[in-house]
């Protein structure tokens, strides 16, 4: 419906179960609907845009700062946030000069079908960004294991920079569709739970819980990729079948606790980066980001947060590289002994190749995980 003033009013419709009626009796009108948290949820018209969003956002966003989308499009700000073209009936009509309306029924939809189709589309697009990632920067990340594992006076190896490729990018394809496939639902819980001044705090802690899910795949996957960098065996198969006999199955999470120290707060903390630059950026240019900039922050979240992670990183290469040997107990028995006998330095090994693979993964992974949600979403709408 529209207003006197020139400017169209905002229309809700119902998104969700629970229906209250809008009042005035009216059958043409759209009524709201409560979602299960109580607060109300439905889409709200602006012109030809229509903005789907919980009542409290909607209302702290105005009809000034609404976001822009292209003529007769949705933006989804519970969701997706994706731009999903709308269909013709969807759009708002004029009412009747005789008091009616003209409008067709409120569109809605079903909050479980879109959870779990978006949730999907984070799975394929973390499993694809994350298989990428690997194969093209894999001789950076074996370099990085060899300067990380040698010890005072030994030699560098230079051959077999792809050593255990095939067994990693197995393990790295499940592993990355489970985080996102976790991280993505769970953001997006946390932000309507907290205040938009903690969208950070939502950030860190879905990227931990995230990272602590898909570990129970990383860890394993990271000990038979490292001790083939090491040439310690030939093939993956082999390497999980003689981990087992020599050391048990224990043997595949070989410094689990390092893994979580180090993989934990770097999931944190790079997502947390990104998500608010992305933010940030958002507001400062007024639209939605290109797959370049997308890449561009990407590249700058992972060579912070790979740098600040870096001793971590080394912790964590030693206790998984030592196999049956158990030269070091444990994390604390591991830090005590490389600061004795390597100094204080030797928690900064292989911070350039570090710092270069996950910078130039950031931005793969990042533009690669972007790039697929959009592609999946386009055609989700035009399936719909």
């Amino acid at each position: 419906m529209r207003g006197g003033g020139g400017r169209p009013k905002l229309r809700t419709a119902a998104a969700t179960a629970g229906v209250e009626d809008d009042g005035g009796g009216d059958g043409g009108r759209c009524r709201r609907r409560r979602r299960g948290d109580g607060r109300r949820a439905g889409r709200w018209k602006w012109g030809e845009i229509e903005i789907i969003a919980s009542r409290p956002r909607a209302k702290r966003l105005g009809v000034a700062s609404a976001p822009q989308a292209p003529h007769g499009h949705r933006i989804d700000l519970v969701s997706s946030r994706i731009p999903i073209e709308a269909s013709s009936r969807e759009r708002l009509h004029p009412r009747s000069s005789f008091g009616g309306s003209t409008e067709p029924p409120c569109p809605t939809v079903d909050p479980p079908v879109e959870k779990v189709e978006m949730g999907s589309q984070g799975v394929i697009a973390g499993g694809a960004a994350g298989v990428v990632v690997e194969t093209a920067l894999y001789p950076i990340d074996t370099i990085k294991t060899r300067l990380q594992a040698a010890k005072a006076g030994s030699k560098i190896q230079w051959k077999g920079l792809y050593a255990g490729l095939g067994g990693n990018i197995a393990g790295v394809l499940p592993a990355s569709a489970i985080f996102i496939g976790v991280y993505e639902p769970t953001k997006r819980k946390l932000l309507e739970m907290f205040p938009e001044n903690l969208s950070a705090v939502a950030h860190l802690t879905a990227g931990a819980i995230g990272g602590a899910a898909s570990s129970l795949i990383r860890v394993p996957t990271e000990v038979v990729k490292q001790r083939m960098q090491m040439s310690h065996f030939k093939t993956a198969p082999d390497a999980v079948r003689l981990i087992i006999r020599k050391e048990g199955f224990k043997g595949l999470y070989a410094g689990y606790g390092s893994f979580l120290l180090r993989d934990l707060p770097f999931d944190a903390i790079q997502f947390c980066i990104y998500e608010q630059l992305r933010i940030g950026y958002k507001l400062a240019a007024k639209r939605d980001l290109k797959d370049g900039e997308n890449a561009l922050i990407g590249a700058f979240a992972g060579a912070i947060t790979g740098a600040i992670t870096t001793p971590l990183d080394v912790l964590k290469t030693r206790l998984m590289v030592q196999g049956h040997a158990n030269q070091y107990r444990g994390i604390i028995s591991c830090a005590q002994t490389i600061l004795r006998e390597e100094g204080a330095g030797a928690f900064l090994k292989g911070i350039e190749p570090r710092v270069l693979w996950i910078g130039i993964g950031g931005s793969i992974f990042f533009g690669v995980l972007e790039k697929t949600k959009s592609i999946l979403a386009e055609r989700s709408s035009r399936i719909q």
